[in-house]
C-alpha cells in the first residue's frame, strides 16, 4: 500500500500495539479484535485514527490522549486561533514564559536556520503576509506587491532578530512576526509518535501532514510511501520506509494569485522565487527535521541540495525538477 503525501489530505494514523497485527486501512475495520476508530478534526483537516489494541480501554485512553497533544499543541502554534501562543507573540513582539514546545521549535528551527545559511526562516511571515495582503484586493498588481514595500518587509525577515529562552521570547525589531508552518507539522508529527512508542506501540504510519513510521508493517517489510506533488493524487515515486519520517514542500502547492505565479514559499530575502521543483522530498529521522528542510530545499539547486545532504547524516532527498527530470541524493 502506497500513501500518498499531500498537506490537503485527511490525517491518518493506523497503529498497533500488543503484539497485535496491523491492517491496511481497507482491513481495518473488519479485525479481529475489532480495533478502536476516531473520527473527528485535527489540524485543520479530517481525522481518522486506527488503533489495534489487547485492551479496548487502554486503546481508547490512548486514543484521547493523542487527539487532546494535538489540540494543546495547535492552540501553541496556530495562525489561524486568535488564542495561540504563537498569535500573541506576533501581536506583542514578546512573550514572556512562553510554552516549552515553541521554545524547543524555535531552536530546532535555528538549527536548520544556520545549516541552510538562512533559507529556512521562521520570520519569514512579513513578506508572507504582505503578499496575501496584495493579492487579496481587487484588480491587484499581477507583477506583485511594489517593489519598495517588499524590501520593507524583507527587513524585518532574519531569525537572528529572534531572541528565545525558556524565560522569554522577543523580537528585535517591530513588525516582526513568525510563522511555523514549515516545521510545525513535523513536530506535532513527532510528538504522536513519542505518545505512540511509550504506550508500547510497535507498528504504526503517522501521517498529520507529514508521515513518520514507527517499526515496520507487520509482514516485516517496509512501509511504502506515495511521493507525489502537493495537492497531487497522482504518485510518481514509491519509497520503502522504517522508523523514518518523510516530509513534501512544492512551491506549486499553494499560490497566491490566479495565474499561479507565485507561490507560498518564499526566499527569505527576495520574497517570490521561480519554482525549480514539482515536488521535493526530505527523508529523515524525525518529521520536525523533516518538514524544515523539506521547505529550505525549495529554494536550493541541485547542487546545492547534493551538498547539503553530504552534511546532514541521515538525511536523504528524492525530488522531480520542473523540467520532469527526476534526482536522488543520499
Amino acid at each position: 500500500m502506497a500513501e500518498t503525501l499531500s498537506r490537503r489530505r485527511a490525517i491518518c494514523i493506523l497503529a498497533a500495539a500488543g503484539g497485535l497485527t496491523l491492517l491496511p486501512w481497507s482491513r481495518a475495520a473488519a479485525a479481529a479484535p475489532s480495533p478502536v476508530v476516531w473520527k473527528g478534526q485535527a489540524l485543520g483537516a479530517p481525522a481518522s485514527l486506527v488503533l489495534h489494541h489487547p485492551d479496548r480501554r487502554q486503546a481508547e485512553k490512548l486514543i484521547t490522549r493523542m487527539v487532546a497533544e494535538v489540540a494543546r499543541l495547535e492552540t501553541i502554534f496556530s495562525l489561524y486561533r486568535e488564542d495561540s501562543a504563537l498569535n500573541e507573540l506576533n501581536r506583542l513582539g514578546a512573550l514572556a514564559m512562553p510554552p516549552a514546545e515553541l521554545v524547543a521549535v524555535l531552536d530546532a528551527s535555528r538549527t536548520v536556520w544556520e545549516a541552510t545559511g538562512g533559507l529556512f526562516d521562521p520570520s519569514v511571515q512579513p513578506l508572507w503576509s504582505l503578499y496575501a495582503r496584495h493579492f487579496g484586493e481587487p484588480g491587484a498588481d499581477p507583477s506583485g506587491p511594489p517593489e519598495a514595500e517588499a524590501e520593507k518587509a524583507a527587513r524585518l525577515v532574519g531569525l537572528r532578530n529572534v531572541h528565545a529562552n525558556r524565560d522569554r521570547i522577543a523580537f528585535a525589531r517591530s513588525g516582526m512576526a513568525l510563522t511555523l508552518n514549515g516545521i510545525a507539522q513535523g513536530y506535532i508529527t513527532d510528538r504522536i509518535v513519542a505518545l505512540l512508542r511509550d504506550a508500547g506501540v510497535t507498528s504504526s504510519l503517522v501521517d498529520m501532514g507529514e508521515t513518520r513510521a514507527i517499526g515496520n508493517r507487520a509482514d516485516g517489510s517496509p512501509w511504502s510511501i506515495g511521493l507525489a506533488e502537493t495537492q497531487s493524487d497522482d504518485i510518481d515515486t514509491v519509497i520503502p520506509i522504517v522508523d523514518k519520517a518523510v516530509a513534501t514542500s512544492s512551491l506549486m502547492g499553494f499560490r497566491f494569485d490566479a495565474a499561479g505565479r507565485f507561490g507560498h514559499i518564499l526566499h527569505p530575502m527576495h520574497g517570490r522565487v521561480e519554482p525549480r521543483y514539482r515536488r521535493l522530498t526530505v527523508i529523515a529521522t524525525e518529521a520536525t527535521r523533516a518538514d524544515a528542510y523539506s521547505t529550505a530545499m525549495t529554494l536550493m539547486s541541485p547542487e546545492e541540495i547534493r551538498t547539503a545532504v553530504a552534511r546532514q547524516p541521515g538525511l536523504s532527498v528524492d525530488l522531480v525538477t520542473v523540467s520532469g527530470q527526476h534526482l536522488r541524493f543520499g
